[in-house]
């Protein structure tokens, strides 16, 4: 093996992503998706893969072309896949026969379909769909023809925009359902409200859905779960009305229907638990109670494209399960069964961003990432522990780059709280030689850091720089009681606990050199970073990136702006006062760090004009600043992105420090 050297920007063309493990129902073949860059195409191309479990060789191709296949799903009897491709042109669901051949169009839908579900007897699918309440599934020959007009767009709704779809077009999620004999189609939900597809019951007379079905969609934020019955199309709804229930699973006895949810108790900060309810009776059970952890999966990283990790899964003797849970920078699978047991089944300083499980076998396959693995497949032995690894589609890059390994840091704030994080050291660190630093501060705030493979990092260490990330108060993986202390505290005890982990670094990493500091973050981040600059002046160097700056102005011009700065700041336009105080734009004539501002042109999250006040604010005085705008991009550019924007984005911020840092 050559001397390995250390990684760039452009090596993201290099990395491959693998996603969605799906076992077969005998537990002998896993499909997954793997995804990379093609740089010709500045686009992202996923195939279908598979592994034959019971035989060491390498995973075969399945699918072939440049487009998107995914969403992989085995047929009950294992004869057949269904999965959803572009090929098209919009997305679609196609079958394969598992013996081999080409795949079957199984839509043709006019806007497309997703989230194939088989019946239990494997002669129909049910998929999602979007329609307008009086649009047909199949597109007619004369809209074909029609060119499309430019109109006006009016909005009666204050829903009416989101940062994943843009501007909406008064089409409605619904259900539909092919019969594969015939090609005949059905919609069995036709109603004004979005109807999410959860799962089929094992004796294929209901299926499960989530929906809120409240007339005033504006001031509802709610997911009731309800039963469909597949024959009369009657919905009966088994939630309370309170909170917010979906990835929902039927026990293979169809006695038992899991799910996951809370009853907002702490708006959007509130726990997911994992709940049980006995259909027969209408008994529910919240499993994890008493644990105080976040069911599924809340880490904040910038690699995997189309990860899906469910919630939680049942065993074959319908009476255990398990589940996935973010704790303490990881996401742990839990084991548990109706009797109250509960304990790890695979408790690592990893990232478990997706999982299947063969019932019969008690075998698990997990797609896992950590810090210095992008994310590969692995097989555990749940009644040995054993695990080995399966796939090695970034084996070849990893044996020719060096990463720097984060150590773990823990340390009490200033007011006593415990607080976890990470610390990255310079690739190629030279003892006795001191380097800058830089803080990078996640999103959400209800989101983490964890044991994961994080590309910006890597990078930044690359170019010689510490790189410190932690998750203060805020963040998911510490309990309810931590997870909320943010709310109504923009730029309090968050700010104090940023500040408190780079004192702990300097006063214990000799490496690092003190005058150069530097700090960058997204959303929230962004937020934390335009704070930051505006009341201290010990960073040398900033970048804030798709940022809020005005609470007043993100109230009314980003998607979720009124109820998010309702729940997340305790206030709104009648409270103008606190809503400026908790506002970084208040400060601007305080920032004397060099800032780089970027942003995404079709940032409905986080909106441009979040970047543009604070931008004219600091040059009006003066003050050194930089705005890069992002064409045709939203609030999702540095994990799913135009390939040569994201990679634009990393250039930008790393000659930014190296211009104020070295």
């Amino acid at each position: 093996m050559g001397e390995k050297r250390f990684l760039k920007a452009e090596d993201l063309y290099e990395l491959k992503s693998v996603t969605d493990p799906q076992l077969s129902p005998d537990g002998k073949k896993c499909v997954f998706v793997q995804t990379e860059m093609v740089e010709k195409k500045n686009d992202y191309v996923s195939n279908l893969y598979i592994i034959d479990i019971e035989e060491d060789r390498e995973p075969k191709q399945w699918t072939y072309g440049e487009y998107r296949n995914h969403s992989p799903r085995w047929s009950p009897d294992g004869s057949q896949l269904a999965f959803v491709s572009n090929r098209a042109g919009k997305n679609q669901v196609y079958v394969l026969d598992a013996a081999g051949g080409e795949a079957r169009q199984a839509t043709s839908f006019k806007n497309g379909a997703s989230g194939p579900v088989w019946s239990p007897d494997g002669s129909k699918l049910a998929c999602s769909v979007f329609l307008k309440p009086e649009e047909d599934l199949l597109e007619k020959e004369e809209e074909k023809k029609d060119e499309k007009k430019l109109e006006p767009f009016v909005a009666e709704e204050m829903k009416y925009k989101s940062d994943a779809a843009g501007f909406w077009d008064g089409k409605y999620k619904q259900t539909a359902i092919i019969s594969l004999a015939d090609g005949k189609a059905e919609l069995i939900t036709k109603r004004e409200a979005d109807y999410h597809l959860q799962c089929w019951s094992p004796d294929g007379k209901t299926i499960v859905l989530s929906a809120d079905e409240t007339a005033e969609r504006d001031f509802s934020f709610k997911s009731d779960l309800l039963l469909l019955d597949v024959e009369t199309g009657k919905i009966t709804k088994i939630t309370n009305g309170k909170g917010y229930y979906g990835s929902a699973a039927f026990s293979p006895d169809g006695k038992y229907l899991g799910y996951i949810g809370h009853e907002r108790e702490f708006e959007n900060a509130t726990l997911p638990q994992l709940w049980v309810q006995e259909l027969a009776t209408g008994n529910i059970q919240c499993i994890t109670d008493n644990m105080d952890i976040l069911v599924g999966d809340a880490v904040a990283a910038d690699f995997q494209q189309g990860a899906h990790s469910p919630a939680f899964l049942w065993g074959e003797d319908s009476e255990s399960f398990y589940f996935l849970a973010s704790d303490q920078g990881n996401t742990v699978i839990y084991f548990g069964n109706l009797a109250g047991e509960i304990y790890p089944a695979l408790l690592d300083q990893q990232h478990v961003y997706g999982y299947t499980l063969d019932r019969k076998n008690q075998r698990i396959v997990a797609a896992i990432s950590n810090p210095v693995l992008p994310g590969e497949l692995f097989q555990l032995e749940v009644t040995t522990g054993d695990i080995k690894q399966l796939t090695s589609v970034n084996g070849k890059f990893l044996d020719e780059v060096t990463l720097s390994k984060p150590e773990p840091i823990s340390f009490a704030a200033g007011d006593g709280t415990r607080l976890h994080g990470w610390i990255m050291q310079p690739a190629g660190m030279e003892d006795g030689k001191k380097y800058p630093l830089i803080l990078e501060i996640h999103g959400g705030p209800h989101a983490l850091y964890a044991n994961t493979y994080f590309n910006e990092f890597q990078v930044l260490a690359s170019e010689g720089y510490g790189v410190l990330y932690i998750n203060p108060r805020g963040s998911h993986g510490y309990g309810q009681q931590f997870v909320n202390a943010v709310r109504g505290d923009y730029g309090g005890g968050d700010y104090q606990d940023v500040i408190d982990a780079v004192d702990y670094v300097l006063e214990n990493y000799d490496f690092i050199d003190s005058e150069r500091l530097g700090v960058t973050g997204g959303s929230y981040g962004g937020f934390m970073t335009n704070w930051i600059v505006g009341h201290t002046d010990r960073f040398k160097a900033a970048v804030t990136q798709r940022s809020i700056s005005n609470w007043i102005s993100f109230y009314g011009v980003s998607d979720i702006g009124y109820y998010f700065t309702e729940w997340q700041i305790k206030a709104d336009l009648n409270d103008i006062e606190t809503l400026w105080k908790h506002s970084p734009l208040a400060y601007a004539d305080k920032i004397n760090t060099p800032l780089l501002i970027l942003h995404s042109e079709k940032d409905y999250r986080c909106p441009i004009e979040q970047a543009e006040q604070l931008f004219i604010a600091l040059k009006r005085q003066g003050k050194k600043t930089k705005f890069i705008r992002f064409p045709e991009s939203n609030h999702e550019l540095s994990r799913s992105g135009k390939p040569n924007l994201r990679l634009n984005r990393l250039a930008y911020i790393v000659d930014w420090f190296n211009d104020h840092l070295k």
